[in-house]
């Protein structure tokens, strides 16, 4: 019965995930700029956009120059959660990716790390008067929800370990449509749990941010207004009509 529902878990909460991250991202690309407004000192040029694009992703420019002990945290939390993303491809894999199979130690270890930079994060929220002011039950919510998934995850890897096996064996069967026998630890089904919730509410949360940032004007733009008229699509149609 566990291995049923959860099958028909993660599978709803896979179809939500995707299909209202791509149309969020759908709205995203359809809401018109009509200024330039990029954050200067900003690049002239579109290369010049997409370096500065890479380094606000992969580096956050933008937030180690504002804020260095936040930046030491966002940072901790974000490079573990790709370490722990990459380790977790295994249960999808096989056979089992080389890459990943390197991976596999530094991601058991960076689970820790993980959830170490989400509890300064939530630290921040907490103690922090400003930021406390301007936190939402849901800015709380997000970050509990994200702590218990990697301490369920933690206590799987060091204290009450599972079928590791059996649990991969289901993952693949769901990827082929079969569904098979899932372990049923109560650890596990915690975990799993709280990552098909993750799944569910991600294009409804502030955690969009993620596939947002490349759409911030203050930072995909070129800052080139005296060189070229920027006019957007909508105004452009309108200015036609109009002569």
């Amino acid at each position: 019965m566990a291995s049923i529902v959860f099958a028909i878990l993660f599978y709803l909460a896979t179809l939500l995930f995707v299909v209202g991250t791509l149309y969020r991202i759908s709205i995203y690309a359809r809401t018109p700029a009509p200024l330039k407004i990029p954050t200067t000192p900003a690049p002239t040029t579109t290369g010049g956009v997409v370096l500065r694009m890479t380094r606000e992703v992969v580096f956050f420019e933008s937030l180690f120059k504002s804020n260095l002990w936040i930046w030491v945290l966002g940072m901790l939390f974000h490079a573990s959660l790709a370490l722990v993303v990459m380790r977790h491809l295994r249960y999808f894999t096989e056979p089992v990716w080389g890459w990943v199979a390197i991976a596999q130690p530094f991601g058991m270890y960076a689970g820790i790390t993980m959830v170490l930079g989400l509890l300064g994060l939530w630290g921040r929220r907490l103690f922090v008067e400003r930021i406390r002011y301007i936190s939402t039950p849901s800015d709380h919510l997000m970050l509990l929800l994200l702590i218990g998934i990697g301490a369920s995850g933690l206590l799987m890897t060091f204290v009450a370990h599972t079928d590791v096996i059996a649990v991969k064996g289901f993952f693949l069967g769901l990827m082929h449509l079969d569904i098979r026998v899932l372990p049923s630890d109560l650890l596990l089904l915690v975990h799993l749990s709280l990552v098909a919730m993750l799944l569910i509410v991600f294009p409804f949360s502030k955690l969009l941010h993620a596939p947002g940032v490349f759409f911030s004007p203050t930072r995909n733009q070129t800052d080139n207004p005296r060189d070229q008229r920027h006019l957007s699509a909508w105004a452009a149609k309108l200015e036609s009509e109009k002569y």
